[in-house]
């Protein structure tokens, strides 16, 4: 190899190699790399050379990193009340202990001959869930609630054999984005609207948009507002009475206290396993799962992997595999009803330890404390001058505080919170402007009453300052 060609070699990309490339691209039958790009349109490439600085060495650029990834905050540094599908609870430390063993450390769900137990922990992990949701069935986690909720209801439009979703519509932006690009083209959608004193679906509303085409009614509870829905077996009737499904999301944190979605007429129920033992990680610690009866309707709808248990040749000995494994795309490939792909079989694990830790007594300690702590902060930020609850309706650990009155912005107030080391809520003035200056606040078991009350002072200190952006506390 010349001089000229070493210094095209790159050392962070594979197949850089002059020679080795030209042998790829001979395989292939092209002239150039550039000739695998033909179907993008001309108006879509940049057509220059990238401005990028020079390659560092590899000391340099963990240097550069490191750098860049200690501007970072976390909630070891400031106290957050941040939640809104990813929230601050307490891990146990055998959470940790426990999936970052080396035959449990990996996404993938694992296979027989290097299981070392992970089928029975996935096995007892949805034995968990599926007591906690009250199901039969629940599958190998899916990435997210998000995912889990699109492929929800996309096994009910396969049911039923329909095309069109009804869904909230006070419902998270970032959630309804994923949805709406998972389901296409097979299922189209439309909102359902909520009574604005309460944040609960109007029935009314959703009576006259049910139909024959229907194939699924989706609401959450608590819905994204934070409130107890205390409608779901009316959603239910009404989603039923034209041969629909009732798909339920849910936060697993609440189910020690909440009666499950399948008490109150759920035929799918989803949610997010975040709470259950993971670390609030960006771009990470999110994990969605999906619940059913034990029917044969809803269990080969299913596209991700499911286990189960059965007796050996050996008399009194049982094994873990996969149940119906010839439903999955791992082995219809294209022709699959859905990609399983990656899933996070690793966070089901951990899940499975969280329930297991805790037990029933323990979640509805969990589900208390966090009511309590909850109903605690907004009565104390309600009694500040300008500052309300939104929604005069049960909640559990999220409530929406209504900054309107105040006459600042929530972007001001959070800015100056976070100065003072406190992350504040959501802000919801961007997806949902009829509400106003208004935030979404998450308080959990780990918010201690010191750090309610500093930020209650905070606050008030904030909204009674004349000068925007200058605050003492």
């Amino acid at each position: 190899m010349s001089t000229n060609d070493r210094k095209q070699v790159h050392p962070y990309i594979p197949n850089t190699v002059p020679d080795v490339q030209r042998q790829m691209l001979d395989e292939i039958g092209v002239q150039r790399i550039e000739d695998l790009y033909d179907i993008i349109p001309d108006s879509l490439k940049l057509n220059r050379m990238m401005d990028l600085p020079p390659a560092l060495g590899e000391y340099e650029l963990q240097r550069y990193v490191e750098g860049l990834l200690a501007k970072n905050k976390s909630v070891k540094d400031v106290v957050s009340f941040l939640g809104a599908g990813c929230w601050p609870h307490f891990i146990p430390a055998v959470c940790n202990e426990i999936n970052q063993r080396s035959e449990f450390v990996t996404a993938y769900a694992g296979e027989p001959y290097e299981d070392h137990g992970r089928f029975q922990a996935l096995f007892e992990y949805q034995s968990l869930v599926a007591e906690l949701v009250d199901m039969d069935v629940v599958n190998v986690p899916t990435f997210d609630w998000p995912q889990a909720a699109s492929t929800s209801l996309r096994m009910a439009g396969r049911i039923t054999g329909r095309k069109h979703v009804l869904m909230p519509r006070n419902m998270d932006a970032e959630k309804l984005m994923v949805i709406a690009n998972y389901i296409h083209p097979d299922l189209s959608y439309s909102f359902v609207d909520y009574v604005g004193e309460t944040s609960e679906l109007d029935l009314a509303d959703l009576q006259s948009k049910l139909n024959e085409d229907v194939a699924a009614v989706y609401f959450e509870n608590p819905t994204f507002f934070g409130v107890i829905e205390s409608q779901g077996q009316q959603i239910a009737d009404l989603a039923h009475s034209v041969g629909a499904l009732c798909v339920v999301g849910v936060d697993p944190s609440s189910l020690g206290v909440l009666k499950p979605p399948s008490g109150y007429g759920a035929d799918i129920v989803c949610g997010e396993l975040q709470p259950l033992g993971m670390h609030m990680n960006y771009g990470g610690g999110q994990a969605g799962f999906i619940a059913t009866r034990d029917e044969e309707k809803f269990v080969m709808e299913y596209p991700s992997r499911l286990f189960g248990i059965a007796p050996t040749i050996v008399e009194g000995e049982y094994g873990f595999g996969d149940v119906a494994y010839d439903r999955t795309s791992f082995a219809l490939r294209e022709k699959g009803k859905e990609s399983v792909g990656t899933q996070t079989a690793l966070w089901g694990i951990t899940a499975g330890v969280y329930l297991a830790l805790l037990g029933p007594h323990g979640m509805q300690e969990l589900g208390q404390t966090i009511m309590q702590k909850s109903q605690y902060a907004a009565k104390l930020l309600s009694e500040i001058e300008g500052v309300a609850g939104r929604f005069g309706s049960p909640f559990f650990k999220e409530f929406v505080v209504d900054f309107t009155e105040t006459g600042k912005k929530v972007e001001d107030i959070h800015r100056a919170l976070l100065a003072l080391g406190i992350q504040g809520g959501k802000d919801l003035s961007g997806d949902f402007p009829a509400l106003g200056q208004c935030a979404l606040y998450c308080v959990t078991e780990v918010h201690t009453q010191e750090e309610i009350e500093q930020l209650v002072s905070a606050i008030s200190a904030c909204v009674a300052c004349p000068v925007e952006g200058v605050m003492s506390v």
